[in-house]
């Protein structure tokens, strides 16, 4: 029997998905990832993708049991974290503050564990970068200096419940800094958040590193 892989997080993850299809992975990492992990191993993995746009680490919670715990996969990766930021500003006001962020954050690890012991997880590092997204606005002149500050709480929160629990942690803001060298923010994540496709060949590259150590 094939080992199902799970993705698990927000629009980044989600990608252009099909939920009436649940073999799609939309266009992003998560398709990467399938093609070559499918190419390379015919038949050994069944991928699926539950990433959903505009989720908070509260939302991917809220449907802990019909996107993760009934799906019983062996391995699931989850990207969370920049929208407990994005939410907050815009005068949606929604956003996750970066304690609440984290108790939720273990609450899911810890129920997940609970329900599949075997599961092994990976969790990625949000990431921002500067970009439409994340420039100040008249309206808030403040814009890049509370993504710059409070994506980075995020990530450093599911660092510890990585290292809590014992699992994989795919460091990418590092990475993402690095290849802004080499090329302007907008090639990497075309407004600051959301990856283009050689923004999502960075992720699928470390997280196939990541998963080789499982």
């Amino acid at each position: 029997m094939a080992k199902r892989i799970l993705f698990q997080g927000d629009s980044i993850t989600d990608c252009g998905r099909n939920r009436e299809d649940i073999t799609s992975t939309g266009v992003g990492y998560p398709l990467l990832v399938k093609a070559k992990m499918g190419f390379e191993h015919p038949g050994e993995y069944e991928f699926i993708n539950m990433g959903i746009s505009g989720n908070r680490i509260v939302d991917v919670y809220a449907r802990i049991r019909r996107d993760l715990i009934n799906l019983k996969p062996d391995y699931m990766s989850i990207l969370i974290g920049v929208n407990d930021v994005w939410h907050e500003l815009g005068g949606r006001h929604d956003g996750v503050d970066a304690e609440k962020f984290e108790r939720i954050y273990d609450m899911l690890i810890t129920e997940v564990k609970q329900a599949l012991p075997d599961l092994k997880i990976m969790i990625l590092e949000p990431f921002v970068l500067e970009g439409s997204a994340s420039v100040p606005t008249e309206t808030e002149p403040g814009r890049w200096d509370d993504f710059r500050t409070e994506v980075p709480l995020r990530a450093a929160a599911a660092k510890r419940i990585a290292e809590k629990h014992g699992l994989v942690y795919i460091p990418l803001q590092d990475k993402l800094d690095e290849a802004c060298k080499l090329a302007p923010p907008s090639y990497w994540l075309r407004d600051g958040v959301h990856p283009t496709p050689m923004g999502h060949q960075l992720i699928m590259n470390e997280w196939l590193k990541a998963f080789e150590t499982l």
